[in-house]
């Protein structure tokens, strides 16, 4: 990516939102107990740290993190992680932001009572959190999701939307058709404006969908919001705001995004992007930040790492069996004579001597949870 240079952050009106809501309730065992943005990812990093890396390098500056769920654990990992790094790049939380920052590089000890009410979406959280949302300079509102695997520059996409004036405008991305029934469907006229955009659709018409980030002129996003507040909606982006937008005849454009990116919203879809980083040719994003969690992955190691093939394994792997066609964390440890095969082992995990693990996810505290295959309609 670009080195970052400004022009698209505060100084050009620009405030990023970070939507980090996820309990990860369609992972199984994978999401229980633990937040789905933190879930660990590629043998590197964890699942947020894709949209943050992105918005750093793009010169954002400033991301605000508008989660719902266990906003505390989240909010300390990410202090520590990404607040007070050379770049000067950091998450801001809202109303307990001034207690992170008295807190300086530790985690503060009490943060302030809630006294605001629960977020039940996407769309409510920005309505919750409206006073640190829509400033007095904010002209523009980037939003962006926690559990997306990809790496883009915003800002062509930002200064699109700033020169063609438009409400709104969607970053897109065109699939394989038998998956489009799992996002949102969107489609474009000849001038590139937005035509249709449904949720989920049940016979699929397009291949192309929302890559779940975008670009709102902030007034005409809080005047929506506004109206949808109070009546029957399910506080969300996708199924109420933008379809009210497309309904109410604003200039909504698209944005096509090239290159890798997947939405990672089950375990089935988890397992199978970590095997396609196992590939000869894969060109997937596999190190968005080089957390503790990682101090080095090497990939491929078949000459210098005996018992691994095709796999991305930390360096030093304590192996001492067979490892295939896997991605392997680090701190996990491959017992005397087992056998990994196209599988996922989390940081810590322990296969035992002799065990023979297929397509499965192995969890720190050595759950194998196996991998069902999906229905050929979502291949």
């Amino acid at each position: 990516m670009a080195d970052p240079t400004p022009g698209y952050g505060a100084e050009a009106g620009v405030r990023t939102v970070l939507l980090a809501g996820g309990r990860g309730e369609r992972m199984g065992r994978l999401g229980a107990g633990r937040l789905k943005p933190l879930v660990p990812y590629g043998g590197s990093c964890r699942l947020i740290d894709f949209s943050l890396a992105n918005a750093r390098d793009s010169g954002l500056g400033e991301v605000l993190l508008l989660s719902q769920y266990e906003e505390r654990l989240l909010m300390d990992d990410l202090h520590t992680v990404w607040n007070g790094g050379p770049s000067g790049f950091r998450v801001h939380f809202g109303p307990y932001d001034a207690a992170y920052r008295a807190a300086g590089r530790r985690v503060p000890e009490e943060l302030p009572e809630r006294d605001w009410p629960l977020e039940r979406g996407t769309a409510d959280a920005l309505i919750r959190k409206a006073d640190h949302v829509f400033g007095p300079r904010t002209r523009h509102v980037a939003v962006l999701h926690a559990d997306h695997v990809y790496r883009f520059d915003y800002r062509p996409l930002i200064r699109r939307h700033i020169e063609e004036r438009a409400a709104l405008t969607v970053a897109y991305q065109r699939i394989d058709p038998r998956y489009v029934h799992l996002f949102g469907m969107v489609g474009f006229d000849r001038e590139g404006r937005l035509t249709e955009f449904t949720e989920k659709p049940e016979h699929p018409t397009s291949e192309l969908v929302f890559a779940a980030f975008c670009v709102f002129d902030a007034a005409v996003l809080r005047r929506h919001l506004e109206a949808l507040d109070g009546t029957g909606w399910r506080h969300d982006i996708s199924r109420d705001v933008i379809p009210a937008m497309l309904a109410a005849g604003e200039r909504i454009i698209g944005h096509r995004v090239e290159g890798h990116w997947e939405d990672i919203g089950t375990v089935e879809r988890y397992h199978r992007a970590h095997l396609a980083m196992t590939r000869p040719d894969a060109t997937l994003p596999v190190t968005a930040l080089p957390r503790i969690l990682a101090p080095g992955v090497s990939r491929g190691l078949v000459d210098r790492a005996p018992g691994v093939h095709r796999s991305v394994v930390p360096l030093g792997l304590a192996n001492g069996g067979l490892v295939e066609e896997s991605v392997v964390f680090p701190g996990a440890r491959i017992g005397a004579g087992a056998r990994v095969r196209r599988s996922v082992v989390l940081p810590g995990a322990v296969v035992p001597d002799g065990a023979d693990v297929d397509s499965a996810v192995v969890l720190e505290d050595g759950f194998v949870q196996h991998i069902e295959p999906l229905p050929s309609a979502a291949r």
